[in-house]
């Protein structure tokens, strides 16, 4: 995978991301796992989200406690699709541009980032172009 940054400061810049957030981290570490499966794509670590992309934007990791209050799943990973995707695993399908649909999905084990899931991170990062 390509960073856009040193490895020292994408791992620094990991670390502070989920400071204080175990259970996201360990749930971030299997869809990382997941990503990388996939080929070359650009990781970027921002205060809300870790990007994902190549051409352009197809998966974005982020810890809903941040904006929420009360009870949140530890990580919540959202998928752009070309499509709207009917299944009832989503918490929450919009779409921000014609054409473009983004598909939250809530993960709270590592079990969540299954097949199905590597599927759609499949179709998500082809539809996003090469590098």
């Amino acid at each position: 995978m390509s960073e856009g940054a040193a490895t020292d400061d994408l791992d620094g810049a990991l670390a502070a991301f989920f400071d204080g957030r175990a259970e996201a981290r360990v749930l971030f570490d299997v869809v990382l796992e997941a990503i990388e499966a996939l080929g070359p794509c650009t990781m970027r670590v921002t205060k809300s989200q870790v990007a994902f992309s190549r051409r352009r934007g197809f998966a974005w990791a982020w810890t809903p406690d941040r904006y929420l209050r009360g009870e949140t799943a530890p990580l919540v990973l959202s998928v752009a699709l070309g499509r709207r995707d009917a299944s009832p695993r989503w918490k929450e399908v919009v779409e921000p541009a014609r054409g473009r649909w983004m598909h939250h999905l809530e993960l709270t084990s590592a079990s969540d980032v299954d097949a199905e899931v590597r599927a759609w991170l499949r179709e998500a990062a082809d539809a996003a172009g090469a590098r």
